[in-house]
């Protein structure tokens, strides 16, 4: 299903939900303005390229860090994600968890925490030693300031979802596609936010698409900067 297909023509759409009549994003709240576009792309590439040169000395400390923990893989992680209209696109992480991850995710699907199509678990076998510290702070991120310089992502917008949870989204949960991903968003800075279940999750992010602007942007931005070093900080 299209992103385009979910949010239709008219300026009000409604869909049939089991929970009842849910009221789909207008064209209006979806459009993109162009003069707020560029004002993002360009914050996007001057922040993103100054931070990839200042902390180029500290990702290189990180990755040996990754590979003296872990010598069995790389310490970067590569992995599809869908962005905006559910184009997919290459996610760069420092790798937190063991070589096969993926391969054992399928062993603890039961165990999932999460409602709806994430997965999510508290004290996760398949992260290392390193990784446990890496996500408390945030670092294993980083080098996502590479997809935001290249474009696939944004300092700010939804959380990029992974293939086989966009493969089980039904058309309210195809709307959080219908802007460009960001390594931050309102889920981000919530506290206590791998409390937040799924379709929560999902009203925050559909709660950013409406109100998206330059102010909302730095407002988001600079209170995950603050998230981060209280968490870094524990």
């Amino acid at each position: 299903m299209d992103i385009k297909d979910a949010v239709g023509e008219k300026e009000t759409v409604e869909a049939e939900e089991t929970a009842g009549n849910v009221q789909l994003l207008t064209e209006t709240e979806v459009r993109q303005r162009r003069g707020y576009l560029f004002a993002k792309r360009t914050f996007d590439i001057v922040v993103s390229f100054l931070a990839l040169v200042v902390l180029f000395p500290f990702l290189l400390i990180f990755a040996l860090a990754i590979v003296i923990d872990d010598p069995k893989g790389s310490p970067i992680f590569a992995q599809t994600r869908k962005g905006k209209n559910g184009k997919p696109f290459k996610l760069y992480k420092f790798r937190s968890m063991v070589v096969d991850a993926e391969k054992q995710l399928d062993d603890l699907l039961d165990k999932n925490e999460m409602t709806g199509p994430v997965f999510k678990i508290k004290d996760d076998p398949r992260i290392t030693r390193v990784g446990k510290f890496y996500r408390r702070a945030s670092i294993d991120e980083l080098p996502q300031l590479w997809n935001v310089l290249k474009g696939d992502m944004s300092f700010v917008g939804p959380r990029p979802p992974l293939p086989r949870e966009v493969d089980q989204y039904n058309e309210y949960q195809m709307q959080r596609l219908a802007v460009k991903p960001g390594l931050t968003c309102y889920w981000q800075i919530m506290p206590e936010r791998n409390d937040i279940q799924f379709d929560e999750w999902l009203e925050l992010d559909l709660k950013y698409i409406r109100e998206r602007s330059v102010l909302v942007d730095l407002k988001i931005f600079f209170k995950t900067i603050g998230a981060v070093l209280h968490m870094g900080g524990r």
